[in-house]
């Protein structure tokens, strides 16, 4: 609807003054030509809004004019108590502020918005962590929430998972920190290397997220209950330069959809039952499943209703892990190892529940 759009192209200016034409075009998802209609329409309504040319012009609210929050829509106040999540907010150290600030965003609304923003709450609670996963704060979260608003490059110590089995090792990274994700209960950093740094080997801290391209200007994702130190960089006295084309979300969502493509490393075929492969997607991994059925390579079902296809896994043995949920619904026919090993389960299954009459 026009309306909004002209509330929020007045709200915009006002918390970004100096926003061109092309800019607003692009955060309004509207031509320039319609950015200066609605210029002039915000002009004739009363709000002092003017185009100012040169190097450092763009658009601007004249000096002292505000828009006030009483011109919130019910339905926005609702959606702005529930912006933020308890539990995120605990962790991060920024429940008391988020509090206070509730207090005297209620103080400034009217009396019927202050009624629809409150009921909210009382209608609607989010909670972040999984099922059956006692959640814990990391114990450098808030620290490093802080260097995250400073733009402080930090030098923390992570425990590198180990390989095979391998124990962990400390190793000791400089890290620009831009910003935090919350991920089914597990906090992770997002930052980039900076361009110039002692030491390090640079390379894939790979595991549960954690990674990137190898070198300096390299992005990495670290789980932040894996940093065991955390301090501001040696002589990093000013604040790192942002790039100003970072989307936290947007590079978020490409690196979890890469990385979960990533870790389906090998590929067995299995022969399901039409249940089995109804069950498949609640036991194995959605992004292998996904794969599997968009790639073409299950079969018609034969004559007993079983269908063969090729699902990507992590591992052998995480297939086995995954697999056995489904019993005879599935039988594994490669790689050769792994139906062995399906075998042998089976045969020992047998021992234990066979007629020992």
């Amino acid at each position: 609807m026009r309306a909004a759009r002209l509330i929020r192209m007045a709200l915009l200016v006002q918390s970004s003054p100096g926003l061109t034409a092309d800019a607003l075009a692009r955060e309004l998802d509207v031509s320039r030509r319609t950015v200066i209609r609605d210029a002039q329409a915000l002009q004739e309504a009363g709000v002092p809004i003017r185009s100012e040319r040169g190097r450092a012009g763009g658009y601007r609210l004249a000096p002292g004019h505000r828009t006030r929050l009483t011109t919130l829509h019910p339905t926005e106040a609702e959606t702005l108590y529930l912006s933020g999540l308890p539990t995120a907010l605990r962790d991060l150290g920024l429940s008391d502020a988020a509090d206070t600030a509730r207090l005297k965003l209620s103080a400034t609304l009217l009396p019927s918005l202050r009624a629809a923003a409150e009921s909210s709450v009382r209608r609607f609670h989010l909670d972040a962590p999984a099922w059956f996963r006692e959640p814990t704060t990391p114990e450098l979260l808030p620290e490093l929430a802080r260097a995250v608003w400073a733009d402080r490059t930090v030098e923390l110590d992570y425990a590198r998972p180990g390989r095979d089995g391998a124990p962990p090792r400390t190793v000791t990274r400089l890290l620009e920190p831009y910003g935090l994700v919350l991920k089914a209960g597990v906090w992770y950093v997002v930052g980039r290397i900076p361009a110039e740094r002692p030491g390090g080997d640079g390379g894939n801290d790979g595991n549960a997220g954690e990674g990137g391209s190898a070198g300096d200007g390299a992005w990495r994702t670290y789980r932040v209950d894996r940093v065991t130190a955390l301090a501001p960089a040696p002589g990093a006295g000013e604040p790192f330069v942002r790039d100003p084309s970072f989307d936290l979300a947007a590079h978020w969502q490409a690196h979890a959809a890469g990385f979960a493509r990533a870790l389906l490393r090998t590929t067995v075929t299995v022969r399901l039952t039409g249940r089995g492969l109804r069950r498949l997607p609640a036991v194995a991994d959605p992004a292998g499943v996904a794969v599997a059925l968009a790639s073409g390579s299950a079969t018609a079902p034969d004559a007993a209703g079983r269908v063969t296809l090729d699902l990507p896994v992590e591992s052998e043995d995480v297939a086995f892990g995954q697999l056995t949920g489904l019993g005879a619904d599935v039988e594994v026919l490669a790689p050769a190892g792994l139906r062995a090993r399906f075998r042998e389960h089976a045969r020992a299954l047998a021992a234990v529940y066979g007629d020992q009459r």
